[in-house]
């Protein structure tokens, strides 16, 4: 069985940081492209990064360049995301997702989020 599981969330002050992370299991982590997706109060879920099987970065929107990164350990079948300079609008549950063979696709599987909220 495929899961997914983030972990890491937490409050935390404008201009802060946390580093949340992503445990997969039931698949062999590394044939796959993994994102971070966000889900805020009243909002669409979104994308926020995503790292290819290379290691390639994918970026979903530009509001995160320069502050988020992400990346993977295929032997730990975990993948990161490393948030730094963090601001209201970052507040969300975050969730990370098997997106198929490239950081192009969707959602193909997931599971439950871990919840980040930034202070004003």
């Amino acid at each position: 069985e495929v899961q997914l599981q983030a972990f890491g969330g937490g409050l935390v002050q404008t201009g802060g940081s946390l580093r949340l992370s992503c445990a997969g299991s039931g698949f062999t982590f590394a044939d796959y492209a993994i994102g971070w997706f966000r889900q805020a109060p009243g909002k669409e879920r979104e994308g926020v990064l995503c790292i290819s099987q290379s290691g390639a970065n994918t970026a979903y929107r530009d509001s995160v360049k320069g502050r988020f990164t992400i990346s993977r350990d295929n032997a730990k079948n975990t993948v990161y995301l490393q948030m730094n300079s963090l601001k209201p609008e970052d507040t969300a549950v975050y969730y990370c997702a098997v997106t198929g063979y490239s950081c192009e696709g969707g959602m193909d599987f997931w599971g439950k989020g871990t919840l980040v909220t930034v202070s004003s």
